[in-house]
């Protein structure tokens, strides 16, 4: 159903403009990302203070130091993973549930796991007003995966971890992709792209990000 119908309005020119100055003038080329991104309210998922910077080439806040990414970073994710309709995706990290809502509008099958119980709540609110029923949100450590719903065709991993939580691989078809920020700083990783073959893992470096990092059990572990 339609949420403020005005609101959404107003904002729809911000992001036409958006996806052209800094999505596809940065070379995104994905027909199904920038269809998602000009479509997707990312305005809704941040809190009202922050509705006219929704658009901005920038992150934004959310509650308990986690944040919404820029939109490029965004886009570039999607991007990577290469999704066709019909994909199944997992997302470790719901947050606002605003790459969720991307994912959705690309594939109706998405999951997605976050370990911050308030944000499961306010993301999964956010996701059912906007009409994005399929997009299921499970409440958890994204570091096990969702192995009920396994194998996935990609997996998208928006918080930064030292090394790939080895369920996630697992829970990979073969030929699938999973996009992931690597590094053993809390500063700077590098967003890596992970192709899972029959044999040994093709591994594609993208470009150095800045993500808040993963909490739960890869805290436990040094590399495996």
């Amino acid at each position: 159903g339609e949420v403020y119908p005005d609101q959404l309005d107003k904002y729809a020119q911000r992001r036409l403009e958006m996806v052209e100055t800094q999505i596809k003038a940065r070379g995104i080329k994905d027909k199904a990302v920038l269809e998602a991104m000009r479509k997707v309210p990312r305005h809704l998922f941040v809190d009202r203070k922050y509705w006219e910077e929704a658009y901005n080439d920038y992150p934004l806040p959310l509650a308990e130091g986690q944040t919404i990414s820029q939109p490029y970073i965004v886009a570039l994710m999607t991007e990577c993973l290469g999704l066709k309709k019909g994909d199944k995706v997992l997302e470790i990290g719901t947050g606002s549930g605003y790459q969720a809502a991307v994912l959705a509008e690309i594939t109706p099958q998405v999951y997605t796991i976050e370990i911050r119980r308030n944000l499961v709540e306010r993301a999964t609110g956010i996701l059912r007003k906007l009409g994005y029923h399929q997009v299921k949100v499970k409440w958890g450590d994204g570091y096990f995966g969702w192995a009920e719903y396994a194998p996935y065709d990609a997996i998208i991993v928006t918080c930064a971890a030292n090394h790939v939580p080895p369920p996630l691989m697992k829970q990979l078809k073969i030929g699938g992709r999973l996009v992931i920020p690597l590094g053993s700083t809390l500063y700077f990783q590098t967003l890596t792209l992970i192709t899972k073959t029959a044999t040994k893992p093709k591994v594609k470096h993208i470009l150095g990000v800045r993500f808040v990092p993963m909490v739960g059990e890869i805290q436990k572990k040094g590399r495996p």
